[in-house]
């Protein structure tokens, strides 16, 4: 009997398969022997709109809101049918004796295959090809350590749940919220999102915040004190009050003529030495944020390029929370550090020729942690 391995995305698919050992370069599917490797483009299933359940639910009004399916039912979704069918045509293929479920490691990736495997009626057995990586060696390491699929059904039941509840927000509030509008003499559509319209809530009354603020001007005083070593500037601030700032700049240069020619007494010094931790890896969130002030990219941007990064197995699977590293890849870590060396990028070379002079360094449970990597 043949395995079929169903992969997320075609660069996804053609990676398995070369570090499988299938051979070609197949539009659909790859096959070599007792494997057959295929591949989703993304999601290719969607759950039905409300007059896929009922013809009369297309019209929007008010009395038949809100909108409860008994039960989700999904379709293939128009623009990418071909390929579902090419798909869910394998599973249920005869000489196909169980598939493996290769889709990106995370809830989305759970729930794209499932929603596949569901819609064709498939009910062979299910295997669970789980990795963050795809380099050809963390893909083989991958493979020969699968789990049954049902190992996962909480990140399944998770993610269905997501998009279920996802559905029902959008639908019905969408629909109250602009048949309301419309009654006030509002025109087009006012969308809902469970995720969309509180993070739009934040931004909106941030935008307030700023644009409601009103300048105060406020003037500070400060002053050059005269030392043995030297000298250094001072600024004035109130202990009792909690404050640098007046408020009126007559009060200002009054204290400053009070001032003016007297000997300061310094009260007191404190020096300490602190010793900061080193940065925490980053997840896909801190990676967008340090994009953004070094290079100005988007969070889109910085996306696009990590994930094109990830695909060309450089870099760990980005969209994820985590922050640590797994026991396996912190073994290979003086690996990656030594093909850096020898690499492209030559203004790096004299940093990491000192790191690998101290390597091998024992990353601690700061950085490496199984139990803290999900997606």
């Amino acid at each position: 009997m043949i395995r079929l391995i169903v992969a997320e995305k075609p660069s996804m698919g053609r990676a398995i398969a070369a570090a499988l050992g299938l051979q070609g370069s197949g539009r659909n599917f790859i096959q070599g022997g007792e494997l057959l490797v295929t591949w989703c483009v993304g999601h290719l299933v969607e759950a039905l709109p409300p007059e896929g359940y009922d013809p009369e639910l297309k019209p929007w009004r008010l009395d038949a809101l809100p909108i409860f399916p008994p039960e989700f039912r999904y379709a293939a979704i128009p623009q990418t049918k071909d390929q579902y069918d090419v798909v869910a045509g394998l599973m249920n293929r005869d000489d196909i004796g169980e598939v493996v479920n290769a889709t990106d490691a995370g809830r989305e990736g759970e729930l794209i295959f499932d929603l596949v495997y569901r819609l064709s009626g498939c009910n062979k057995p299910v295997l669970r090809f789980w990795t963050s990586s795809l380099t050809d060696d963390a893909i083989r390491e991958a493979y020969g350590r699968m789990k049954p699929g049902e190992a996962y059904a909480g990140l399944r039941d998770a993610a269905r749940s997501r998009q279920e509840s996802d559905w029902l927000v959008g639908i019905n509030c969408t629909r109250a919220q602009t048949l309301a509008m419309r009654r006030s003499g509002g025109e087009g559509v006012y969308s809902i999102g469970r995720v969309q319209t509180p993070t739009l809530a934040i931004l909106v009354n941030r935008e307030l915040e700023i644009t409601n603020f009103v300048p105060k001007d406020f003037w500070t005083l400060q002053a050059l004190f005269a030392a043995p070593d030297g000298a250094y500037r001072g600024k004035w601030f109130s202990k009792a009050e909690g404050t640098d700032r007046f408020e009126k700049e007559e009060d200002a240069r009054a204290l400053a003529s009070k001032l003016a020619g007297l000997p300061g007494l310094v009260a007191s010094v404190t020096g300490r030495t602190e010793k900061k931790r080193p940065e925490l890896l980053y997840d896909l969130t801190a990676l967008q944020k340090e994009a953004n002030k070094r290079f100005g990219f988007t969070a889109e941007h910085t996306l696009e390029v990590a994930q094109t990064l990830y695909e060309s197995k450089l870099i760990s699977y980005p969209r994820t929370n985590s922050r640590y590293l797994t026991e396996a890849d912190a073994a290979k870590a003086p690996g990656w550090i030594k093909a850096l060396a020898g690499g492209q990028l030559l203004e790096l070379r004299p940093f990491v020729e000192e790191l690998r002079s101290r390597w091998p360094v024992k990353l601690d449970k700061r950085f490496v942690d199984d139990k803290e990597v999900e997606d």
